[in-house]
């Protein structure tokens, strides 16, 4: 029997409404130390990127297996952290801060020790403008572009917007790049990770040629985060290997026995020959995924979900196997896990036999900005 049917098992007779994220907290809890020992060995900090679980409980754990600060996406999720006393916190993201978001930038950093991502002289700009008469309490990490082609600028111009942060009155204080083309294809990760170091190295030379020493050096990601070995990066901001999925089981990134986290999901319709329809849909799985590869995965089993409706899930049942009745509760493994998450309240938390249950709120779930 697979390890999560296991746990699922020893869950069923509890009220377990589906569908329902569980995690295993053994698993979750080994994941925390083996990233944590990977980049102590290292002489990297860790700083795991809170988006993947949105959970204060989780947070702590990290912090407390030694973990340096976090990271977040967005202002409402550093808020929230920092609400609970997380006092360093690294909004790795080109943040442009209109509408409320200036002055709740300032106020985060107030009361904690805060570093905001830029990609351009109109956002730094907009930063300075923002902090009024105390732009020196916000800390700028200059984003670079190591070839996932979403934001950052080039290694080049990273030093002129240093020196243009430094000028306005806030501290640069280094740069982060995302090497997200890593997450395509098993061999594409060691190839994304060189074209970290080759960014950042050259990143660090042009901040040293306009006089800013970049002490912080931040590289990501879970895909990647194994061949993140270069001598300049000084931290690293994984999320996903908090629980793992299916894509990072597919890269290499992760085994199958690391899965920490799967969907509680229920058979509610069995009419069509060789198919399950299961109550888990788009609302609690996102639409991670394609038709060949599937929308998500029973753990241990090759049957996969083909295709996903909103509220339904079609599970495609090999001919050699026999057909799951109506009723029938089965854990579903996500390709994607942070979009899991943010559809969920909370977290059902259990152990390896699903004797023990703990509900941990999913507190900066669905904030967006």
């Amino acid at each position: 029997m697979h390890s999560l049917q296991q746990a699922l098992d020893g869950l069923l007779g509890d009220e377990l409404d589906t569908p329902s994220p569980i995690v295993v907290r053994e698993t979750m809890q080994r994941n925390i130390e083996r990233m944590q020992a990977l980049a102590d060995e290292r002489h990297q900090h860790l700083r795991p990127h809170v988006k993947t679980h949105k959970c204060l409980e989780i947070g702590r754990l990290q912090l407390a297996a030694g973990a340096a600060g976090i990271t977040a996406g967005t202002v409402g999720e550093a808020e929230v952290f920092a609400a609970a006393g997380f006092d360093d916190i690294f909004l790795a993201y080109p943040v442009w801060p209109a509408g409320t978001k200036g002055r709740r930038i300032r106020r985060l950093a107030e009361r904690v020790g805060l570093r905001v991502g830029v990609d351009s002289f109109e956002s730094v700009d907009a930063l300075a403008d923002a902090m009024g008469d105390a732009p020196d309490r916000l800390q700028i990490v200059v984003e670079v572009d190591c070839g996932a082609r979403r934001s950052g600028t080039t290694a080049e111009q990273a030093g002129r917007l240093a020196a243009h942060a430094r000028a306005r009155g806030l501290v640069p204080v280094g740069i982060y790049t995302y090497p997200g083309h890593g997450g395509s294809r098993p061999e594409d990760r060691v190839g994304a990770a060189k074209d970290q170091d080759q960014e950042l190295t050259a990143a660090v030379r042009a901040l040293a040629g306009v006089g800013v020493t970049a002490e912080v050096v931040s590289a990501g990601s879970t895909p990647t985060v194994e061949y993140s070995t270069s001598e300049v990066i000084t931290e690293v901001r994984p999320g996903e290997y908090v629980f793992c999925d299916r894509d990072n089981v597919r890269l290499g990134a992760c085994t199958d026995d690391q899965i920490a986290l799967f969907v509680a999901s229920t058979v509610v319709s069995t009419q069509v020959p060789g198919q399950a329809i299961m109550d888990v849909g788009t609302k609690a799985l996102g639409r991670e995924g394609n038709p060949q590869r599937g929308y998500g995965g029973v753990a241990g089993d090759p049957a996969v979900l083909s295709r996903l409706n909103e509220y339904h899930g079609y599970l495609q049942v090999p001919p050699e196997q026999s057909q799951p009745t109506v009723g029938t509760v089965l854990p579903v493994v996500p390709n994607h896990v942070c979009p899991v998450v943010n559809s969920f309240e909370e977290l059902v938390v259990t152990d390896a036999q699903g004797a023990s249950v703990e509900r941990w709120p999913v507190a900066a779930r669905g904030l967006l900005g």
